[in-house]
């Protein structure tokens, strides 16, 4: 008799051990799933912000440039910024932009695209671009061009942009400005950068 009661005694605490085991184990890997998605979810998130903070869609971009224009395009008769006054920059297209400190170098009336297109040198397509002018579209006639049209650019804003076939995403008749500012992110002064719109730029104080 006390044989079997310590037999089922023994086997009473085996099996407590294995539950207890058990249950330990499945704690451990409900901890580490949660850590490793938490590391996942940060890395992901970093990534993202890696991205944004990166020239437009990772590419190079010229930001400065050496100040001509296309031809044919016809400088604003009274701009809301004339050229030479100051004015706070409000799109964020590149990191260091937006509340930069701008003094206009050029304003002129035009239509402005974005456009979507796969660069000349390879690489992944590029969503939404912000801003073609169109006077940088080659062989188009004056009328503005219906988002859908698919158009080839002779702009070389950012690496690959010059000659690639791209797609009208969005149009809009308006003033663009050419600026140059100092990256609030520090850096060299951006000489002559194309193109910021109305929209995109407030008063200076």
């Amino acid at each position: 008799m006390l044989k079997k009661d310590f037999r089922k005694s023994m086997l009473f605490a085996l099996l407590a051990s294995l539950l207890f085991l058990l249950g330990a184990c499945t704690n451990a890997n409900d901890e580490n799933a949660e850590n490793n998605e938490g590391t996942e979810n940060t890395e992901e998130s970093q990534d993202n912000e890696d991205m944004e903070g990166m020239d437009h869609e990772g590419m190079d971009h010229d930001m400065s440039s050496s100040g001509e224009v296309p031809e044919g395009l016809e400088e604003a008769a009274s701009p809301t910024y004339e050229v030479g006054s100051k004015a706070i920059i409000e799109s964020d297209h590149m990191s260091g932009m937006k509340g930069a400190e701008a003094t206009i170098a050029g304003a002129y009336d035009t239509t402005v695209y974005t456009i979507s297109y796969t660069p000349t040198t390879g690489g992944e397509k590029v969503e939404d671009h912000k801003w073609v002018i169109h006077e940088e579209l080659e062989g188009v006639e004056e009328e503005p061009l219906e988002p859908g049209t698919e158009v080839t650019v002779n702009a070389d804003h950012m690496e690959g942009m010059d000659g690639a076939t791209a797609v009208i995403d969005s149009a809009e008749q308006t003033t663009v400005y050419m600026v140059d500012f100092t990256p609030t992110t520090g850096g060299e002064e951006v000489k002559n950068h194309k193109w910021v719109t109305e929209s995109e730029l407030s008063q200076a104080d």
